[in-house]
């Protein structure tokens, strides 16, 4: 392919044609790939120009539903969007295993965000301390004027905290703006209320204010659940034993940590992402979380119960919305809320935590057991056959004879079915 410029101006102007047309002879697409492009789905090219800029297309993702949970004594069937095979799975074998103990127990998670506001050029680090203080009512009386409707539902700003922080710029006050924000993630609410009250702090604080915005370390909005894994559905005392050595690990090395949170995000992150929300806000709140202490850490933690039974503990901020931004706007998220058929934001984030818990165990018991890669492999390979041309009736052939041979490549793949094609008998 020719080499071009990607200074292209107006792009954005274009209808969505003009924009494929454009491409096709830019890139020399072909006409399958120009079908792809145009494919929208459940969009129409109205709908999906407003949502990002320079469209021109629409890129979907396996919609899959995880069965067993019970949280709180209540059943759920959770929506997951996800393209790494055997998450879904592993999450609704890891929840049966914990029905026979209850299911899994999560705590209510309190909708309050934080706005940050960084004051800087202060003479006087006590005393704008003192003045904030001196104002509080004030300040929030402010915030709270942007949004009468969140403060008629009960929600709004309700307090502040104050922080000093050394930097080498010199210290600066960074203020947190406490606001419930009840159903949404709230981020657009809260930076708005933050933006309100900027002048206002500026002028009793003489100082100069630069950044006014969310923080996704959403430590006010922290989620818990609990569950007790059976030891004998696990696999025996020696596959739990096993995942408490993979547990201590994780809690010892960083390195294994963050495979670990990995392994729980990759639930999480499939709801977040199948109810619309934000799985960049998600994903950097937990990490960040995670190190909190000073080191790298594992999200959950494992011990034994008096009978020999895995009791799990997950602990993170999830800043999960059931109104605003993608979760109405998107038509899929709409259908997985509904799936859902949750109440509340807190209750979707105590579903969420669940989700993580139960996907944790499930990666720490393959681990301990047969290793990840055996079911894993099964289904990855499916994807190796079709990768390879294999025929949809052969497919299941191909893939017997890979996963019996341990050879999951595109070549294995086209070797046998070249085998096959050629008489032999398989």
């Amino acid at each position: 392919m020719k080499e071009f410029r990607s200074d292209i101006s107006g792009f954005y102007k274009l209808t969505m044609d003009e924009r494929h047309e454009l491409l096709s002879k830019l890139l020399h697409l072909n006409p399958e790939e120009l079908e792809i492009l145009k494919e929208l789905g459940y969009f129409t090219s109205t709908q999906i120009d407003t949502l990002i800029e320079n469209v021109v297309g629409s890129y979907q993702l396996p919609f899959g539903l995880a069965f067993n949970f019970k949280v709180n004594d209540r059943d759920y069937i959770i929506p997951m969007v996800i393209e790494e095979p055997s998450v879904v799975a592993a999450a609704s074998n890891a929840a049966k295993m914990a029905r026979k103990h209850g299911g899994f127990h999560s705590e209510e998670v309190k909708s309050v965000m934080i706005s940050q506001i960084q004051i800087t050029q202060l003479k006087d680090i006590e005393e704008t301390k003192h003045s904030l203080e001196k104002h509080k009512k004030t300040l929030l009386k402010i915030a709270n004027e942007q949004d009468p409707l969140l403060n008629e539902l009960g929600g709004g700003a309700q307090d502040i905290e104050i922080r000093e922080i050394h930097t080498n710029k010199g210290p600066m006050i960074i203020l947190h703006l406490l606001v419930n924000v009840l159903d949404a993630m709230g981020a657009n609410v809260v930076n708005t209320m933050a933006e309100s009250i900027s002048p206002f702090v500026e002028e009793i604080c003489g100082g100069k204010i630069y950044l006014r915005i969310v923080s996704n370390l959403a430590t006010h909005r922290i989620a818990r659940s609990k569950a007790t894994f059976d030891k004998d559905l696990l696999g025996g005392t020696q596959v739990v034993e096993g995942i408490l050595n993979a547990y201590e690990f994780a809690v010892a090395d960083p390195y294994r940590a963050t495979t670990h949170n990995k392994g729980i995000m990759n639930g999480i992150v499939a709801l977040t992402l199948a109810t619309g929300n934000d799985t960049r806000a998600i994903e950097s709140g937990a990490h960040a979380f995670a190190s909190l202490s000073g080191k790298y850490s594992p999200l959950t933690k494992f011990e034994l119960d008096s009978k020999g039974n895995l009791v799990g503990e997950i602990e993170l901020p999830l800043a999960l919305g059931i109104i605003g931004g993608m979760t109405k706007i998107h038509p899929m998220a709409r259908i997985a809320l509904k799936i859902l058929n949750v109440k509340s934001a807190s209750e979707l984030s105590q579903v969420g935590a669940a989700l993580g818990l139960a996907q944790n165990v499930a990666a720490l018991r393959a681990l301990a057991s047969e290793g990840i890669q055996k079911g894993h492999m099964a289904l990855h390979s499916r994807n190796i056959a079709k990768i390879a041309g294999v025929p949809d009736e052969l497919i299941e052939k191909v893939v017997k004879k890979m996963i019996e041979a341990k050879k999951i490549r595109v070549d294995y793949a086209k070797e046998i079915l070249q085998k096959i094609n050629d008489g032999e008998n398989l």
